[in-house]
């Protein structure tokens, strides 16, 4: 384990190779988590939710960057969540915003209840396999307003997971308890970036963009686009990301 900031070894197994169940879209922040984990020394197990977001291109480029990382298992599980809509990433007929949300306004490309929905099918997988921890990318630093990417979301969710599952109600002491971890959750963008580049993370491969076409090209004026543009400026690195020729 070769961790590059002390403050991760919080987020170490309790057992050397244990199963961990990760979310992971195929973007910047989950292949981050993916590296993290697996230096951590983490058997990975990674998950995909194909939810009828209009940038569907980051499941392709889930599935090719969980061979390249060599994830135990990749798991994509189809779950229309357009029939609902009330997002921006789920109703068509929402337009993506190019400019930033009002101060202390929730943006339109919040999807109603996702990562509570996502963090459930884990912690479902994660049971199944027997282990006893999930990671997911949340971040409340370069965050758009979204109140799952909240550390106190994170905690309630870690507390509810270990009253709803049979290994919760189980477990004799915190050893054996569920543990939710979002450990890039008070890092900004460039420091995500940092973490990522000493993890040897590629992020060519990467996709991030909330309305990137079918080949991952991005548009380069989202919200998503801008954090990312700046994360890599602020990290003084290069920025390897792959735009639309017309941005």
């Amino acid at each position: 384990m070769s961790l590059h900031f002390a403050a991760f070894e919080k987020f170490a197994p309790r057992k050397p190779n244990a199963p961990v169940v990760i979310l992971f879209s195929g973007g910047l922040d989950s292949t981050t988590i993916v590296a993290l984990a697996k230096d951590l020394g983490y058997a990975p197990y990674v998950l995909s939710v194909a939810y009828g977001q209009r940038h569907s291109s980051e499941l392709a480029a889930a599935k090719h960057i969980a061979k390249q990382m060599g994830v135990i298992r990749h798991e994509v599980v189809n779950l229309d969540l357009t029939r609902f809509g009330g997002s921006a990433l789920t109703d068509s007929s929402i337009a993506v915003p190019t400019t930033p949300a009002k101060e202390h306004e929730i943006p339109v490309t919040y999807v109603p209840a996702r990562n509570t929905i996502l963090l459930s099918l884990a912690l479902g997988w994660a049971e199944s396999l027997g282990g006893l921890d999930v990671f997911y990318g949340a971040n409340a630093v370069d965050y758009s307003g979204y109140p799952d990417c909240r550390s106190e979301y994170v905690a309630s969710f870690e507390a509810m997971a270990n009253l709803a599952t049979k290994a919760g109600v189980q477990a004799i002491n915190n050893e054996n308890r569920f543990r939710v971890h979002a450990p890039i959750i008070s890092l900004s963008k460039a420091q995500i970036i940092q973490l990522g580049t000493s993890l040897g993370v590629d992020y060519s491969q990467t996709v991030s963009c909330y309305q990137a076409n079918d080949l991952g090209e991005a548009c380069g004026q989202c919200e998503s686009c801008r954090l990312r543009q700046a994360g890599f400026k602020q990290a003084n690195v290069n920025d390897p990301t792959r735009y639309l020729k017309n941005k």
